[in-house]
């Protein structure tokens, strides 16, 4: 079954992202994280000037999931900036439904990302995988991906929302 075609994500497809961003979410134990609900993807995503920009992959009905699901696979992504190499697409997630592993859909959908860096003239592909991950963490290095974790010893941090009002008002 490799009868599938990648597509840029619609505002039709914002309830099958969502699905797919809480299987995502659940696979990494953090399922109760996702706070995301359909309107915000519809309009950070598909508006005059959209945070997002997403990839889908879809099967045909025949092809469907047990479940009746043909989007079976999604990349979120964007573009950032650093000031010392340049233009960066920043993928952000990326998922393909278990059932569908194993077919070249991952492959298609970062063979794509990888296109669109280069046409977009960025200087590299930026993502952060769960280190307990191991198989997506070898899918990424057999790609050429450098851990910079390891080489590097960058760290990621977050504030949160609660922690940015407090900012804004010292």
């Amino acid at each position: 079954m490799a009868n599938f075609i990648l597509r840029k994500a619609e505002s039709k497809d914002v309830s099958d992202i969502l699905r797919l961003i809480k299987e995502l979410a659940k696979f990494e134990e953090m399922e109760e994280q996702v706070i995301l609900t359909e309107k915000d993807l519809l309009e950070d995503g598909f508006g005059d000037h959209p945070f997002y920009h997403c990839l889908v992959a879809e099967v045909p009905k025949e092809h469907q999931s047990s479940e009746g699901y043909t989007v079976i696979a999604f990349a979120m992504y964007y573009f950032t900036y650093d000031p010392w190499i340049g233009k960066l697409l920043y993928l952000e997630d990326f998922y393909v439904m278990q059932d569908f592993r194993g077919f070249g859909i991952g492959s298609q959908i970062l063979k794509v990302l990888s296109e669109t860096a280069v046409k977009t003239r960025c200087s590299s592909m930026h993502f952060i995988v769960a280190e307990n991950n191991k198989c997506s963490i070898e899918f990424y290095k057999r790609r050429g991906a450098a851990d910079l974790s390891y080489e590097e010893g960058w760290r990621l941090f977050a504030i949160d929302k609660e922690d940015l009002l407090k900012m804004t008002t010292k």
